[in-house]
């Protein structure tokens, strides 16, 4: 409740209304579910692509649930950048414009954004990064130990080649380099493989595309020959799914391991396939409940402190609140006590008409 002042003003009956609305104040402006006040306040989410299928199928619809269940009377504005940081700063500024209470942000491009930040910061707008920190003065940072992800692909890699790994040739396939999310994969997985294989060729894919994947694939497999590549780290799910097809492009039927991250449903049927070995699980429901939860505490002026776990440090600004959670690797032997008991996907879904045994093989039955 924002504080009021009552100036010089003494008149009598005038005071006596006054503490009449104090008591019954606190009655209404919490309620018992702990959701808004009367005074609600609009919520503004920017997401970064398409191309990824995790922020359209799972972190939208997350967030825009969670904000209306902790705060009933708040709004929900929501834009896609579609990997474009100019529409990215336009879509900001139109929030700011428009009066948002606070903005969750997942950067198109981190850098770029930093002035849009500043300008929301001027303007009395909060801006919470969500999963990957962007530049500039955040209020608060909600995402997963991206290191740790690398580091779970690159066991994973190691796992799924079983024999000797030390020396075995390995292709990496790097997240967009605008993201500093895919520097921090690179480094976790790096420091699991580096001493272990042979990193043959490393690519940055440009959008997190699986077409660009596929390029660039196609390069390894021409550089090195389709039967000298033992091992791909892949930073995600829609990178595997290129290089895979790759693969398959030039006649590899005995398909090396390849990991990936987000478990996207196509990439767990993959995994069944025994296309794709491992993928890495962000519980995104967990994410989105956080990033809800911080950027409703902002939006009433509370201190983001007091939801944090951890403090993050940026290339601009230090000690940011922060809430990391922890990702979760799963081959086929994890989907149905990781995925399916944790409601990211039901075996129906995974398990289409063609997949059937398979499904049986991986212990998954309806």
């Amino acid at each position: 409740m924002r504080p009021r002042t009552r100036g010089g003003i003494r008149v009598r009956h005038f005071a006596a209304a006054l503490a009449a609305a104090l008591l019954v104040l606190p009655a209404a402006a919490c309620g018992s579910d702990g959701g808004s006040s009367g005074d609600g306040f609009t919520v503004g989410l920017l997401l970064p692509s398409r191309s990824v299928p995790r922020w359209e199928h799972a972190d939208r619809p997350y967030i825009q649930a969670q904000v209306k269940k902790l705060c009933p009377a708040c709004s929900f504005e929501y834009a896609n950048a579609e990997n474009d940081a100019s529409r990215q700063r336009q879509q900001m500024a139109s929030m700011i414009t428009k009066g948002a209470g606070v903005i969750i942000l997942d950067a198109a491009d981190t850098k770029a954004m930093r002035s849009s930040i500043q300008e929301a910061r001027r303007a009395g707008v909060p801006v919470l990064a969500y999963d990957r920190l962007a530049e500039g003065p955040v209020a608060g940072y909600v995402s997963f130990d991206n290191v740790q992800v690398g580091r779970l692909q690159g066991q994973g890699l190691l796992d799924g080649m079983r024999e000797e790994a030390r020396g075995r040739t390995v292709v990496m396939m790097n997240g967009d380099p605008t993201s500093p999310n895919a520097s921090r994969y690179r480094e976790g997985a790096l420091s699991v493989i580096s001493d272990q294989v042979r990193i043959a060729r490393a690519y940055d894919t440009l959008d997190w595309s699986a077409q660009n994947a596929h390029t660039n694939m196609s390069a390894a497999i021409a550089a090195l020959g389709p039967g000298r590549i033992d091992g791909v780290l892949a930073a995600n799910d829609e990178i595997a799914a290129g290089v895979i097809a790759a693969l398959k492009s030039a006649g590899v039927t005995d398909l090396p391991p390849v990991t990936g991250q987000d478990a996207d449903l196509d990439a767990v049927r993959r995994i069944v396939k025994g296309e794709q070995y491992m993928t890495v699980y962000k519980p995104f429901r967990k994410e989105a409940a956080a990033a809800a939860e911080m950027a409703v505490a902002l939006g009433r002026g509370e201190d983001p402190r007091d939801r944090a776990t951890t403090t993050t440090d940026s290339p601009t600004t230090r000690n940011i609140p922060t809430v990391l959670l922890t990702p979760v690797a799963v081959t086929a032997d994890d989907i149905e006590r990781v995925l399916v008991r944790d409601g990211a996907q039901t075996v129906g879904q995974i398990c289409t008409r063609e997949l059937r045994a398979a499904c049986e093989r991986a212990g998954l039955t309806p």
